[in-house]
């Protein structure tokens, strides 16, 4: 079935389908701080090596990137760039994934620099044409406003960057846990908003991690 969108009042992209929801369908979804957030950030630590390297393998990433990672968690695909040579930003809203992201980065030592930030994709701190890369891993579907978050990270990227969203791949009508992640339709959604935004390109592609299926959507600046 053929979808339309618009803007709602709270900027959340609003999809007019009897059969999906959009691409930020757990924008409302609670924050991660407190006891919970810890517990959180330390599950999140586990089978998440194969996402980060999907990614850098994909974006052809080399020790000259600055690379943002949105969302970073506990910071495992921030290390594995880092360890790679290149620098990095990690920013997350939640301070307790920062704090076990500072934690592990002091244990693993990775040759790059890394940075980490308290913030939210719809409000970065970093300059204009700033980085080289910017990727997303299981963490767009929670974007409060897709629209501002996007403008950010056009914002941040130097001309010719890439922006890399992974998200776990789930079944229309999903529930809980099952439900994190993107349906081929929110997957769909969300490269066709990178191209309404001004990516030049994106493309979709389906990955088996093992046991683990995920989609990534791949938007590309001129």
């Amino acid at each position: 079935m053929a979808s339309t969108a618009s803007a709602g009042e709270s900027g959340w992209l609003v999809f007019a389908s009897m059969t999906d929801l959009p691409p930020n369908h757990h924008a409302h979804y609670r924050q991660f701080s407190g006891v919970f957030g810890y517990l959180a950030g330390f599950t999140m630590i586990i089978g998440r090596g194969r996402d980060a390297r999907l990614v850098a393998e994909i974006a052809n990433m080399d020790a000259s990137e600055h690379v943002l990672d949105i969302g970073c968690g506990p910071g495992t695909a921030a290390r594995l760039a880092a360890g790679r040579g290149a620098r990095v930003t990690g920013v997350d809203p939640a301070e307790p994934m920062l704090r076990i992201a500072r934690l592990l980065t002091r244990l693993a030592r990775p040759a790059g620099d890394i940075d980490w930030v308290r913030a939210s994709a719809e409000r970065l701190t970093l300059l204009d044409d700033s980085v080289t890369l910017c990727w997303s891993l299981a963490s767009v579907h929670h974007w409060p406003d897709l629209t501002a978050g996007l403008s950010e990270v056009q914002r941040v990227l130097r001309p010719g960057g890439s922006f890399i969203a992974l998200e776990k791949r789930t079944q229309p009508g999903a529930t809980g846990n099952a439900s994190h992640g993107w349906t081929p339709d929110q997957a769909d959604a969300f490269a066709e908003m990178l191209t309404d935004q001004g990516f030049t390109s994106a493309e979709v592609s389906n990955h088996d991690l093992g046991r683990r299926r995920v989609v990534v959507v791949a938007g590309h600046t001129s």
